[in-house]
């Protein structure tokens, strides 16, 4: 039960549908798509198409897109990866030639081809009901007429000024007056909303062929790209079979790999060997989370690639077998200092959206550019901002996740899906990059394991191990004795340099035919629902 003395918010109930996001004006377009007759996948489409116009920092059409899908709120769980791949062309030559050890930022090589719409439009065609044009209407309004800049918006841009400067287009569009826009002003992306003309008319055509693709290309070709239309009119996403694990007597889905869904699988593998007793938040416990994903994340980074080009052991990564060996690894009395070593790459923009509609359709929803405004390069005709996502491959060789042609890379956006007993009981997900799996985790530990309610859950204080032995993020709200005791057992802590991740949910009460939903404390947005 709430404290109704803390300064948070409840969790959102309703009995008809629902919709959280990560912005205001994302969660009433999905509502108001709902209540004119949509279903709970044109809701998701239509809030992340709001979303890349005013969050253009956390995703846009240029990013990828991955989905969960529950019809008629049954547990047969529909999975889709709308991850894209490298220009066919791209080796890990083209790095070497150049004495490249990583994959620069902004630059061509970071961008694959973008994923989303072909996801958007797939997804919208097999599963969708009104009229594609009415879906992107709202978002396309937002982008012509503008929208008001929200708080965590205006942050999060801001720290990007220099990135954006560094590109003539994304100077000129993001950066009115030389500056990021400010709380309450008004911003509006004239390319984008033509673009979104063009796609709402003629579908994924006009992303992926004609001027718009011609666009994306050109751009990239004068910056030593190797994309080619050929790349673009190829590009396709796919159905794909959710990995699941059971825990605490419920069915938890993800989508397989290349994303890191099985890794959060995997995280609650290890915490299942574990009681679940006293504060959530003890240091008994946050060490438990904290090895359980260290040692969790050395798998990921040891074999999480591409399926169609490496071997990924899935069985292995969920067998109990390993769960038991790392589990036993776990010394409540000190940090472990013998793991793998594993690099972990640093991103932190991303949407996630979950909705459930009349009919108990529910949507796990998650669209993505990786970094703050992706690679920082924007086509200057069509307005689309690139994402980054080839910053996630390896250069190392051997390494199953090495850069290489017509590859996708290791995957952090993973949208999940609760089940039991035939149905389906809560589509959730957690935005933040590498902290997505831990994310997952923790969130479904909280509700299953503790039985907190959703909002409660998400608003706890989050810690996170990093890439330097023992060291630990931990926002400042961490309690003082708590971190105290864990430095003592050899965990190393520092000031998380951002609010770690954020999180949307909405869970399904059967009995009583109501949901209850829950939205990040941490960004801008809400859960609503009529």
């Amino acid at each position: 039960m709430r404290n109704f003395e803390k300064p948070t918010r409840s969790v959102a109930v309703s009995r008809h549908a629902m919709a959280a996001t990560s912005h205001p004006s994302a969660t009433l377009t999905a509502l108001q798509i709902m209540e004119a007759g949509g279903n709970a996948m044109d809701a998701a489409i239509a809030a992340c198409a709001v979303q890349c116009v005013v969050e253009p920092g956390s995703t846009g059409i240029g990013g990828d897109c991955f989905a969960l899908y529950a019809p008629n709120g049954s547990d047969k769980v529909i999975a889709y990866n709308g991850s894209g791949r490298t220009p066919a062309a791209l080796t890990a030559d083209w790095f070497n030639q150049r004495g490249l050890t990583e994959v620069p930022r902004q630059s061509p090589a970071a961008v694959t081809i973008p994923g989303a719409i072909d996801a958007w439009t797939r997804l919208h065609a097999d599963h969708g009901h009104l009229p594609f044009a009415d879906v992107l209407a709202p978002a396309i309004q937002f982008a012509e007429e503008g929208y008001a800049i929200a708080p965590r918006v205006h942050r999060d841009w801001a720290l990007e000024q220099e990135l954006l400067a560094a590109d003539a287009t994304a100077a000129r569009i993001f950066l009115p007056g030389g500056r990021a826009p400010k709380i309450g002003e008004v911003h509006r992306q004239p390319e984008l909303a033509d673009t979104l003309k063009r796609i709402a008319a003629e579908g994924r055509g006009a992303f992926y062929e004609g001027p718009v693709a011609e666009d994306m290309v050109s751009y990239l070709n004068s910056l030593g790209g190797l994309h080619t239309m050929e790349d673009f009119a190829s590009a396709r996403g796919e159905y794909v079979t959710p990995v699941t694990t059971d825990f605490r007597g419920y069915t938890i889905h993800e989508c397989p790999p290349n994303g890191q869904g099985i890794i959060a699988l995997l995280i609650l593998n290890i915490l299942s060997r574990f009681e679940a007793k006293g504060d959530p938040q003890s240091p008994d416990r946050l060490h438990i989370e904290i090895e359980a994903t260290r040692l969790a994340y050395a798998a990921r980074d040891a074999w999480l690639a591409d399926p169609d080009k490496s071997d990924v052991p899935v069985d292995e990564l969920l067998s109990d077998a390993l769960a038991d060996r790392l589990a036993a690894m776990i010394d409540l009395r000190q940090a472990l200092v013998d793991l793998p070593s594993f690099d972990m790459p640093r991103h932190r923009d991303t949407v996630y959206i979950s909705v459930v509609d009349r009919d108990r359709n529910a949507v796990s929803f998650i669209n993505s550019i990786f970094d703050s405004f992706g690679s920082g390069l924007v086509a200057p005709r069509s307005g689309i901002i690139l994402h980054n996502r080839g910053q996630s491959f390896s250069l190392k060789p051997g390494h199953p996740n090495r850069i290489g042609p017509s590859k996708r890379p290791l995957h952090t956006i993973i949208p999940g899906m609760v089940t039991r007993n035939g149905r389906v009981e809560m589509p959730f997900g957690v935005m933040g990059g590498y902290y997505q799996a831990l994310g997952h985790a923790h969130a479904i530990s909280k509700v299953l394991d503790y039985g907190m309610d959703l909002q409660e859950a998400i608003d706890l204080p989050r810690v996170m191990p990093t890439s330097h032995g023992t060291a630990v993020e931990a926002e400042h709200t961490i309690d003082g004795s708590t971190k105290a005791e864990l430095e003592r057992r050899g965990f190393t802590f520092s000031p998380a340099e951002d609010p770690l991740g954020g999180a949307q949910a909405i869970r399904i009460d059967w009995e009583n035919g109501t949901l209850t939903g829950a939205s990040e404390a941490r960004k801008d947005g809400i859960a609503l629902g009529f």
